[in-house]
């Protein structure tokens, strides 16, 4: 058995051990053990392989065909059932139409259709790797000890934690395949057990609220598996390839285009595109590390890669641009809607799709320039967002609250997670830290293609996002005071991966440039056949290297250098005569009132209310014109 087939198998393996333990402490055991032993696996397998890449096929690829296909089938059983019962009949007729599809190509049309390379290990997919196993794996440690406070403060809801637990590793392993094969009917069969298990994790409650949700979700990522599956019966009758590899590498002329928008379709709607995202919003109701793992950091980065793996079809044909529009409409009004927020899981799901709108637009635009900033944004918002979201389910059990307005008394509750959300945070949209080195190269990219449209709304939707990233640094360093609090315990299993992710960030803002010239630059130069390709100069490299290095050095002046520091600490200025406990102050008249401080929230001008419906209309529009200009493609 090869190392990439444990890599894929080991997830589901524990999966299926964890589905059938129910004694808390072996489960956790598992769990933990389970999770260390991928993040090793995976550190293995891109070593061994990340230089040299790999080709592989299976010589039992037929009766992995017909595994494929039973699972597909009992998959597809259990979601008409479901959609009929639950009178969710829209996710019922989608999958009555695409597994019958499917069937009829696997028995009719497939036969002579031969796939010499089944899994395809290179540069990107090594990236893709590194974050489904790395982060999957941290996020699946923190969610042990996550879920031991998770049904103290939700003790409604029914207990099925080897459930979720298993339901986490059923994924990575889907994630594994995913990104690791080549034929398109594997990533087929990967991509709709990821939308099955985004299904389970968001109705994990029960509730109505997330069972209708949980359908939603469903219904919107099987529309796009249908687009999907569509898409294979067309590559397959017309070009006689379920290769993704063979695809790529095909002219992109008017009748490739078909099939390609088809996949680009299924990517934005995995990727929570305009105007396809209203589920990944309503996804926020499962428990946090659902969230990181599948609604930011993983599940919804499948649909960016297919883009970027698409990019060299796209570029300047009708497809690109108008992949490029919805990314650039999805990446702006997200981004003002994010505003309005101040639930802070609500905050993370509107910057998350604004930001994964961001990466389409690069990796439509199809330039090697607007590639790499695609790659080195899907890496450093997987860090960053997941640092957050984990950050975030912390402090909802430590304050009790995620409202954004009560995270003014965190620093008093927890320093230590003060200082991960600050840097959660700095990562996503301070200088010189990944995600702005990233949106710089973009910006350059769009100049030079000409796109001035993509550069105005890049321009205005990076302007918002410094607004709700600014706000939410603010509150966490208001420093406000605390007069009495329940402690609550940081359990180690939040703790660990938290720390690990924030030393992430870190790490990989410092070393960005090894990353582009060891993994990002090499693909780029096999996909575009470039030899010298220059992103960022040396200089500007250390110069932004020089600014974090400042950036990390600049705190330490504040902690105290000798015990009889004489320092003075002065009460706060509360807009009137402070009364010396910092929670009330004398006003004009001589009442004494109590300090409130709120952040400015614009929900009258864009709260989702007003943003959704317009938003949605106009990337419909820009999807409805690129079916026209495709249609008008073909008759010419």
């Amino acid at each position: 058995m090869s190392l990439i087939s444990i890599l894929i198998l080991f997830p589901l393996l524990t999966s299926f051990l964890i589905f059938l333990i129910r004694k808390e402490k072996i489960r956790n055991t598992i769990v933990l053990v389970g999770g260390l032993i991928t993040a090793i696996l995976t550190i293995i397998t891109v070593v061994q392989y990340f230089n040299d890449g790999l080709i592989l096929s299976f010589q039992n690829e037929e009766v992995i065909d017909i595994i494929i296909i039973v699972v597909e089938v009992l998959m597809a059983v259990y979601i008409i059932t479901m959609g009929i019962k639950n009178k969710k009949y829209l996710v019922s007729i989608f999958a009555a139409i695409q597994t019958p599809l499917i069937l009829w190509f696997e028995f009719t049309q497939k036969n002579g259709i031969e796939v010499e390379s089944s899994i395809v290990f290179d540069k990107l997919s090594g990236i893709m790797v590194l974050i489904v196993g790395i982060i999957g794996s941290l996020i699946c440690i923190y969610a042990v000890g996550y879920m031991k406070w998770y049904h103290i403060h939700h003790d409604k809801y029914p207990q099925r934690k080897s459930f979720f637990f298993g339901v986490l590793f059923l994924f990575l392993s889907a994630m594994f395949g995913l990104v690791l094969s080549n034929n398109l009917m594997w990533i087929y069969f990967c991509w709709e057990i990821t939308s099955f298990c985004s299904y389970l994790l968001i109705g994990y409650t029960k509730t109505a609220e997330a069972k209708n949700n949980s359908f939603r979700a469903l219904t919107i990522n099987v529309g796009g598996g249908l687009a999907f599956a569509i898409a294979i019966v067309m590559i397959g009758i017309n070009y006689n390839t379920l290769e993704l590899s063979t695809l790529i590498a095909m002219k992109p002329e008017s009748m490739v285009l078909i099939p390609v928008f088809l996949l680009c379709i299924a990517a934005l709607t995995k990727s929570a595109q305009l105007p396809f995202s209203s589920w990944l919003l309503g996804a926020m109701v499962a428990p946090t590390p659902s969230s990181a793992l599948l609604h930011s950091a993983t599940m919804v980065k499948a649909g960016v890669y297919l883009i970027i793996r698409l990019a060299p079809l796209l570029g300047t044909t009708s497809v690109g641009r108008v992949v490029t529009l919805v990314g650039g409409v999805t990446f702006l009004a997200c981004s003002l809607t994010a505003i309005a927020q101040s639930d802070a899981k609500k905050i993370l799901a509107y910057s998350t799709i604004a930001n994964l709108g961001l990466i389409v637009m690069c990796a439509s635009i199809g330039t090697p320039e607007s590639i790499w900033a695609a790659i080195m944004l899907v890496i450093f918002h997987s860090i960053s967002k997941s640092l957050l979201f984990l950050s975030v389910g912390s402090i909802e059990h430590q304050l009790g609250s995620r409202d954004v307005e009560n995270m003014d008394i965190l620093m008093h509750v927890s320093q230590k997670l003060t200082i991960y959300m600050l840097i959660g945070i700095a990562g996503m949209f301070l200088a010189p830290f990944g995600m702005l080195i990233s949106k710089w190269a973009a910006m350059k990219a769009f100049i030079d293609s000409n796109n001035v449209l993509i550069v105005v709304i890049l321009a205005y939707g990076s302007a918002a996002t410094l607004f709700y990233w600014t706000k939410w640094m603010g509150k966490l360093v208001a420093n406000a005071s605390v007069n009495k609090h329940i402690k609550h315990k940081f359990h180690i299993e939040e703790e660990v991966p938290i720390s690990i992710q924030a030393v992430l960030v870190i790490s990989a803002c410092m070393g960005f440039p090894l990353i582009s010239e060891f993994a990002i630059i090499p693909y780029l130069s096999k996909a575009f056949g470039t030899e010298s390709l220059t992103i960022i100069s040396s200089s500007n490299a250390t110069l932004m290297l020089v600014m974090l290095s400042m950036l990390l050095i600049l705190p330490l002046s504040f902690i105290p250098l000798h015990k009889n520091d004489k320092r003075r600490i002065a009460p706060i200025y509360m807009g009137g005569e402070n009364s010396g406990d910092n929670v009330t102050f004398n006003g004009a008249i001589g009442v004494k009132r109590e300090v409130e401080l709120h952040n400015w929230y614009l929900k009258d001008y864009l709260g989702n209310h007003r943003m959704s419906l317009m938003s949605n209309m106009i990337a419909l529009t820009i999807l409805c014109v690129g079916v026209l200009l495709l249609i008008l493609g073909v008759a010419k």
